[in-house]
């Protein structure tokens, strides 16, 4: 016997949502979807009128579809639209990405511009995982990746002149990123935690977070349902991460004790709220001694990098 759609009453079920116990047809599925990233949008006033959004675009399922979303609001919302992808320089990983995110974009009538590690560091992701090895710099590469990525993503959308970065964090990334920081006791991390960023500064352009809460494998649904082309290809360090083990540990609990994840972001942003009381007003954001960009240090973590690395960053 075939179970009908919870929203429409009339349809046969396609998708159970087993931590709402919603049974929902394709065409209350979609539009399901794209209300609550709209919602999300709106409530948080991620995007207004008038807007220059830098959407970072690798090329996986999360960012196409988000870019998908993004090109759909801006009629309505009026703001422009423009996509960047960062090539880490990871050999047989990024090459697919890179792609699928420029065809995306061309389809869309979008933007788009392609930014390199090496071009803008002098070395690949690779290169510097090596040299660190040599050096026995203990830091995994996803750290790395992740402080020279944002890094070039705020340049470029200084020089473009943005004034959001869109991000595709979904509801998965935000849960794991909540267990690793409360793990580590970092409280500075945990404040930046949310779906938009509680600290401003003139050369710091603000990251937003459309997808935040929606689950990973809703997204994969709406991405097969609208015919976005997916790429699967993992990148060969994060199986070497805590994330990757903190990825699979929440997965088995949402299995056993579906709402897991939302509970735990939930949660997170209750906690957020008290300590942007409480820890927000004790941060001093100040100009880096190197480069001259927001730091909470007198060294940003940029340059505290290349200066464990023994490599100078190449000058803009």
């Amino acid at each position: 016997m075939s179970i009908t759609c919870s929203h429409c009453k009339a349809r046969p079920a396609f998708f159970l949502r087993r931590y709402s116990g919603e049974a929902l047809c394709k065409n209350c599925f979609i539009v399901n979807f794209e209300k609550r990233v709209y919602r999300t949008i709106k409530k948080h006033e991620l995007i207004t009128w008038g807007d220059k959004v830098l959407a970072a675009v690798s090329g996986g399922k999360d960012s196409l579809v988000l870019l998908h979303l993004l090109a759909k609001l801006r009629k309505k919302l009026k703001f422009e639209l423009i996509a960047i992808t960062v090539d880490e320089g990871v050999r047989g990983y990024r090459s697919r990405g890179i792609e699928l995110a420029q065809n995306e974009a061309r389809k869309l009538g979008i933007e788009h511009f392609v930014v390199s590690f090496k071009d803008a560091y002098g070395f690949t992701l690779d290169e510097i995982v090596e040299i660190a090895q040599k050096r026995g710099i203990e830091l995994h590469p996803c750290s790395f990746c992740g402080i020279l990525r944002r890094r070039l993503i705020n340049e470029t959308a200084l020089k473009v002149g943005a004034n959001k970065v869109a991000t595709a964090h979904n509801l998965d990334d935000e849960a794991q990123t909540v267990v690793i920081n409360l793990i580590r006791g970092d409280l500075l991390k945990v404040v930046r935690l949310g779906v938009k960023p509680p600290i401003s500064h003139e050369k710091f352009v603000p990251r937003i977070k459309p997808l935040r809460y929606t689950p990973e494998n809703e997204i994969a649904v709406y991405a097969m349902l609208k015919r976005i082309e997916l790429y699967d290809v993992e990148c060969p360090y994060i199986r070497l991460a805590m994330r990757d083990e903190i990825r699979n540990f929440l997965n088995e609990l949402e299995e056993k004790h579906p709402g897991t994840k939302h509970s735990i972001v939930s949660s997170a942003d209750k906690l957020v709220q008290e300590l942007k009381a409480t820890v927000v007003p004790k941060i001093q954001i100040k100009t880096c001694k190197i480069c001259g960009m927001p730091s909470t240090r007198e060294i940003c973590r940029t340059c505290e990098l290349f200066k464990q690395l023994g490599i100078s960053k190449p000058s803009p």
